[in-house]
C-alpha cells in the first residue's frame, strides 16, 4: 500500500493544504490538537472532493443504464458470433460507438478519486512515522499525532504493535475497538448501497449476466474492504466512511427522483406522482415533466410500470401530454356517453307472441274474417 501511494506523492501538497486550512477553520472552535478539528478536516476534504465529481456521477449512472439497456443486444451478438472472438469484439465496440456508451464511464467516479484517497493514505502514513510532508510542518505534524478520534490517533492502524500505539499516547484496545467499528461500517454502507441498487433501481424485466455480476459485486466489495480496512489508518478509514455514506445518500436520492425504466423503484416513483397529481391537479417541477414526457413519447413501447402509469391517469379523468404536462380528458367522459347512447340506440323492443302480433292495436278494426 505504501508503493502504491507514493506514487501519487505528487498529488500529496494539494491535499495537505487542504486538510490544512480546514483544520484552521476547525481548530478555531475545538482547538488545533482536537481529533474533531483534523477529522471533520479530512471529512470536509471527503465533501469537496465528490461535489466537484458530482458530474462523472451523472455520467456514470448514464452510462449505467446504459450498459443495462445494452444487455439483451450484448447477448445475442455473443450468441451470434461466439466462435468469433475477433468478429465479436467488433461488433460490441460498433454497438458502443452507435448507442454513445462507454463500460469506462462507471469506473469514473473511483477512479478520478483514486489519487486522493492514496495522497492521503500517503499524508496519513508520513504522519505515523513522524515526517513532515506537504504543507504540514513540525507543528502541524505534532498537532495531528496527538489528535484522537474516540482515543484512536489518526495516523493508527488495527495491525499496529502496541509500541507504535503507544509512541502515539494511545492504548492498543482502543485502536483496535475504533478501527474495528469502523470497518464494519464501512463495509456495511458499501453492502447496502450495492444492495438497494440492485434491489430497487435494475429493470427486473431483462435478466442478464449484468445482474448477476452486480449481485457478485454485492457481496466481494464489502469483504475487499474489510480485509484492506485493517490496513488503513484511521484518518483513511474516517475518509472512506464518509464517501461511502455519500455514495448511499446520492443514490438514494437518484433513485428515489430519477429511478430506471423497468424498476421496482420506478414503480413507487410513478406511484408517488399519481398521488402529487390527485392533489396538485397538475405536474410541479421539470424533473417530473421530463420523466412523464419521456414515458409519452415511448408509446407502445412503454413498460409495465409506465402502462399503469397512464391507465391510472385515464381512470382518473386525466391524460399525459408530449410537454410532461397533465390535463383532464374528456375522452372517458365521451366514450361513456358514446356507450351509453350506442346502447339505447341499439335497444331491441320486447318481444310479442304470436296472438299479440295479429290482433289489432286498439282503436283499429280488425281485417280478420
Amino acid at each position: 500500500m505504501d508503493t502504491i501511494a507514493s506514487l501519487f506523492s505528487f498529488i500529496t501538497y494539494p491535499v495537505s493544504w487542504i486538510i490544512v486550512q480546514f483544520h484552521q477553520v476547525y481548530g478555531a472552535v475545538f482547538g488545533a490538537d482536537s481529533g474533531w478539528a483534523w477529522g471533520l478536516s479530512i471529512v470536509s476534504l471527503v465533501i469537496l472532493i465528490r461535489i466537484c465529481l458530482i458530474p462523472l456521477f451523472v455520467k456514470q449512472i448514464k452510462s449505467t443504464r446504459g450498459m443495462q439497456a445494452l444487455q439483451p443486444k450484448m447477448k445475442a451478438i455473443q450468441e451470434r458470433y461466439k466462435n468469433d472472438k475477433q468478429r465479436q469484439s467488433e461488433e460490441m465496440m460498433k454497438l458502443y460507438k452507435e448507442t454513445g456508451t462507454n463500460p469506462l464511464s462507471s469506473c469514473l467516479p473511483i477512479l478520478a478519486q483514486s489519487p486522493f484517497f492514496f495522497a492521503l493514505y500517503h499524508v496519513l502514513s508520513s504522519i505515523a512515522n513522524g515526517t513532515t510532508i506537504g504543507v504540514i510542518d513540525k507543528p502541524l505534524l505534532e498537532s495531528a499525532r496527538n489528535a484522537h478520534i474516540f482515543g484512536a490517533p489518526l495516523a493508527s492502524k488495527f495491525m499496529d504493535s502496541a509500541d507504535k500505539v503507544a509512541s502515539l499516547n494511545a492504548s492498543i484496545v482502543d485502536v483496535r475497538i475504533v478501527t474495528a467499528v469502523m470497518i464494519v461500517m464501512m463495509s456495511f454502507s458499501q453492502f447496502y448501497t450495492q444492495r438497494q441498487l440492485m434491489q430497487k433501481n435494475v429493470d427486473l424485466s431483462v435478466k442478464t449476466p449484468f445482474m448477476q455480476q452486480q449481485k457478485m459485486l454485492m457481496y466481494i466489495f464489502p469483504l475487499i474492504f474489510a480485509v484492506m480496512g485493517i490496513n488503513f489508518p484511521v484518518g483513511v478509514l474516517v475518509y472512506w466512511l464518509t464517501t461511502n455514506v455519500w455514495t448511499m445518500g446520492q443514490q438514494m436520492y437518484v433513485i428515489s427522483q430519477n429511478p430506471t425504466p423497468g424498476s421496482k423503484a420506478q414503480d413507487q416513483y410513478l406511484t408517488r406522482l399519481v398521488k402529487h397529481v390527485g392533489s396538485h391537479g397538475q405536474i410541479k417541477g421539470r424533473g417530473k415533466k421530463k420523466i412523464v414526457a419521456a414515458i409519452v413519447a415511448k408509446g407502445p413501447d412503454r413498460n409495465d410500470n409506465e402502462r399503469k402509469f397512464i391507465t391510472t391517469l385515464a381512470k382518473q379523468g386525466l391524460a399525459a401530454q408530449a410537454d410532461g404536462s397533465v390535463i383532464k380528458s374528456s375522452e372517458t367522459t365521451a366514450d361513456a356517453d358514446a356507450a351509453s347512447g350506442g346502447a339505447a340506440k341499439r335497444q331491441q323492443p320486447k318481444r310479442q307472441s304470436k296472438s299479440q302480433r295479429q290482433s289489432p292495436p286498439p282503436g283499429k278494426p280488425s281485417t280478420k274474417k
